[in-house]
């Protein structure tokens, strides 16, 4: 029930439960749209996981614990393209989209691909090369690939989420996942973009940047001249997905491509499959296969510029951050999308397995709940 949701709490815990799987009516969106037939939906050869027991911190865990400790609203595992395992938790129905927070990026990076692989946009190039308006400011320098990388030097502090002055704190405001209570703000994401300097060098160590998508989104947008709604559906989404996403836009109609795709959890293990697949979709080649396999690909110089808080407990000896991807492991082609509030898209390539999950966790990084949700996929997926 929506009991006390406002569009000024619903990112907060216990409003986010209703919050995350009716943003459409909270706040502005865009639709993204998906396949125009009818597509079957993923068969299925459901398993009882729930009695599925980890290791985690010296205790013994059943799947079903730590899916209720988590908070889960929608969990999917699909092994060999076969769904085995499927759950709905919170007011989530399988027909719901649900806020894939930074699990965005994830997807963002697919349509660069596809840009790249086309040669409308050069990784090589900078940010002003496309948007003459950047000419000139902190943007000068910056490669698209330090975007994907999270390597851009741009002043940008996300670290501690219960700042509500941080960066990563402001952005719910000006890119209008919330309305804006303070009034000092840019009045939308181009001039906040436009506005930012740099507090380090552009191709420095790694350091996560959520306006970084935003601003690679600006590019894509003005080197085709569309939308990065419209362009998304027709190079990705209206390949993969049987509905239709939604998008949030700040007032100007950016795209908050960082953190507010909504998706069905179906629609989003179709697009992990695809991942899993090389790009690939029903024989058909939807994103360039050697662009999907980076993430799987060992690079020493991003293994070193690889920086994590101590909190965080995924970093491994090939471990990286690559076209917005979390690689947990290079060699072996393990790597996730994930967002805030505990949205997890997991490529696990070593035992062909996509786990898609979404949550809604009380506070918006909780390192131990991150933890956990690690520790029972991973084993879930060495188990198969």
């Amino acid at each position: 029930m929506r009991d006390g949701v406002t569009s000024q709490n619903w990112i907060d815990g216990p409003f986010n439960r209703w919050g995350f799987v009716h943003v459409r009516e909270l706040t502005r969106t865009a639709r993204i749209g998906g396949s125009s037939v009818a597509l079957p939906p993923l068969p299925r050869r459901l398993d009882t996981l729930g009695g599925f027991e980890f290791e985690h911190r010296g205790r013994r865990w059943r799947f079903d614990e730590m899916l209720e400790a988590t908070f889960t609203d929608g969990v999917m595992v699909a092994v060999d393209g076969v769904v085995t395992f499927e759950q709905y938790g919170g007011v989530m129905r399988p027909t719901d989209t649900h806020l894939l927070m930074s699990v965005s990026k994830s997807l963002t990076s697919t349509l660069a691909g596809v840009l790249v692989g086309q040669g409308v946009i050069d990784l090589d190039a900078t940010v002003p090369d496309y948007v003459t308006r950047l000419h000139g400011t902190a943007w000068s320098g910056c490669t698209l690939q330090h975007l994907l990388d999270m390597r851009a030097g741009t002043n940008f502090d996300e670290e501690n989420y219960d700042d509500p002055n941080s960066h990563g704190r402001l952005i719910e405001q000006i890119s209008g996942y919330t309305t804006a209570v303070r009034t000092d703000l840019p009045a939308n994401t181009y001039d906040w973009i436009e506005s930012l300097d740099n507090d380090s060098v552009h191709g420095g160590p790694f350091k996560y940047r959520s306006i970084l998508p935003d601003v690679l989104a600006w590019v894509m947008s003005e080197a085709t001249g569309r939308t990065f709604a419209d362009l998304f559906s027709e190079h990705i989404w209206s390949h993969v997905a049987i509905r239709d996403a939604d998008i949030i836009v700040d007032s100007a109609g950016f795209p908050v491509v960082e953190g507010g795709i909504c998706t069905t959890l179906e629609d989003l293990c179709r697009f992990g499959l695809m991942c899993l697949h090389d790009g690939a979709v029903d024989g058909q080649q939807i994103v360039p296969s050697e662009w999907i396999r980076r993430p799987a690909t060992r690079d020493q110089e991003l293994i070193d510029a690889f920086v994590l808080p101590p909190q965080a407990r995924r970093a491994g000896p090939n471990a990286c951050y690559r076209d917005f991807w979390w690689v947990y492991d290079s060699v072996a082609g393990v790597y996730c999308g994930l967002g805030i509030n505990g949205q997890m898209l997991m490529i696990h390539r070593p035992s062909n397995t996509v786990i898609a999950k979404f949550s809604t966790w009380p506070d918006r990084m909780d390192y131990g709940l991150a933890d956990l949700t690690d520790a029972a996929m991973l084993a879930l997926c060495s188990s198969v």
